[in-house]
């Protein structure tokens, strides 16, 4: 799997996301401009000691991605679309995307991708979640999808066990 953070603002999201695609084998493209920097001390540290693991890909703008990655399948995620997150199924090549903090994913990008842009449901009239929450969820819904292949499936106690 893919995460794809369009032009992130916040560290402490972008280390969570990192994280969590450590934890998963995903790997991780972040288009520019970014709204810190790399070596930035809320980024490492939100991603511990993860961030050496990670896979991650950096671009100049969305083309530069899109040149780098000719045959990407994109799934947008967007409190804009129609489709819910959980309507679809996932690839384990597709990139999932997702906006900045602050502005989402630009119109024109949406309108080009419309059919493969979806959503998170919430109740009433909130904008959004946190961006690492909402990259969690839908990671998570297309790694199920395709039955959490390698995975450790159980975990074990760290002073019992479970035969107890």
């Amino acid at each position: 799997m893919n995460i794809v953070l369009h032009q992130p603002e916040i560290p402490q999201n972008t280390g969570n996301i990192g994280r969590t695609c450590v934890a998963t084998d995903t790997a991780l493209h972040l288009i520019r401009p970014l709204g810190f920097n790399v070596d930035d001390k809320s980024l490492k540290r939100a991603g511990m000691d993860y961030w050496k693991d990670l896979k991650v890909f950096y671009y100049d703008n969305f083309e530069d991605f899109l040149q780098k990655n000719p045959d990407a399948h994109i799934i947008i995620a967007t409190t804009k679309a129609r489709k819910n997150y959980d309507k679809i199924e996932y690839r384990d090549t597709d990139f999932i995307m997702f906006g900045s903090e602050g502005s989402g994913i630009p119109e024109e990008i949406l309108l080009r991708y419309k059919e493969d842009c979806v959503r998170i449901p919430m109740i009433g009239d909130y904008r959004s979640l946190n961006l690492s929450n909402s990259v969690a969820i839908i990671l998570y819904e297309a790694l199920r999808q395709q039955g959490f292949e390698n995975f450790t499936l159980f975990g074990d106690l760290h002073h019992h066990d479970w035969s107890e």
